[in-house]
C-alpha cells in the first residue's frame, strides 16, 4: 500500500481498517441502491489513503466505488487574500462548505455529478475534474470537516451511510504535515511555520469538534519496507 505524506519509505498496514469499513459497506448494500463513506480526520492522518484501499477492496469484490475529496472544495487563493484568509488556508470558513453540502445532498439522489478536486502541487482546485456515475454504489468521501459539529459542515452528519473518524496521535500529525510542506520543495524552516502556525491549529480543530463516527479507526504505526 502506498505511504502516507509524511511516511516516504514506509508502507501502513490499512488491513484491519479497509476490513472493518467493507463489512459494514456490504452489509447495507441489500437496503441502499447509492452508500455515501464518511472517511474524516486531522490533516494527515491517512483519509486519502484509507479512502484508496476501501475503493480498491470494493473494486475487487466487483462492487463499483469512487472517491470524492473534499479538498476539491478549497476556495481559490485569490480569494482568501480577498478577505485576508490567506494564513487560515484549510481551516472550516477556507471552504465552499455550501457548495460541498449541495454535491453531497446530489450523490444521495442517485445523480450523475460532476466534482471538482484539489491538485496540492499547483495549490488550486479545478473544477470539473471528476465524474460520479448514477449507477455507482459506493461513494467514498474523504476530508477533515466531514463529521464538524459547527453549522453548516454539521448537516453533513445524517447523509452518510458509514461514517469513519481516523485517530492519530497529535505529534504523528506534526511530523506527517512537516514532511508533506518538505516534500512540495519547502524548506524545513518554512515548513516548520506553515504547519505551527496553521495547519497544526486546523487538526486541532478538526480533532476537537468531531461528531461522533460508526467507527472510529487508529492506522497503525507504518514498518519498514527494508
Amino acid at each position: 500500500m502506498q505511504s502516507d505524506g509524511g511516511n516516504e519509505g514506509k508502507v501502513l498496514d490499512l488491513t484491519e481498517q479497509v476490513e472493518a469499513l467493507t463489512e459494514r459497506v456490504e452489509a447495507l448494500r441489500t437496503q441502499q441502491h447509492r452508500i455515501l463513506v464518511a472517511i474524516a480526520g486531522a490533516p494527515a492522518s491517512g483519509k486519502t489513503t484509507l479512502a484508496a484501499e476501501l475503493a480498491k477492496r470494493l473494486r475487487l469484490k466487483k462492487c463499483q466505488a469512487e472517491v470524492v475529496p473534499m479538498d476539491g472544495f478549497h476556495l481559490d487563493n485569490a480569494v482568501l487574500d480577498m478577505w485576508g484568509m490567506r494564513t487560515r488556508k484549510g481551516a472550516p470558513e477556507s471552504f465552499d462548505a455550501g457548495g460541498f453540502l449541495h454535491l453531497i445532498r446530489r450523490l444521495a439522489a442517485e445523480e450523475d455529478v460532476v466534482a471538482p478536486i484539489f491538485d496540492r502541487a499547483r495549490d488550486i482546485a479545478i473544477a470539473g475534474a471528476q465524474v460520479v456515475p448514477s449507477d455507482c454504489p459506493v461513494v467514498i468521501v474523504e476530508g477533515n470537516y466531514l463529521l464538524h459539529d459547527e453549522a453548516p459542515w454539521s448537516r453533513l452528519a445524517p447523509l452518510w451511510h458509514v461514517s469513519a473518524f481516523l485517530e492519530v496521535p497529535i505529534e504523528d500529525i506534526r511530523a506527517r504535515l512537516i514532511q508533506r510542506w518538505l516534500s512540495l520543495g519547502h524548506t524545513r524552516a518554512v515548513a516548520t511555520q506553515r504547519v505551527m502556525h496553521n495547519d497544526m491549529p486546523n487538526a486541532q480543530r478538526v480533532m476537537d469538534h468531531a461528531l461522533p463516527a460508526d467507527l472510529r479507526l487508529r492506522p497503525p504505526q507504518p514498518r519498514n519496507l527494508l
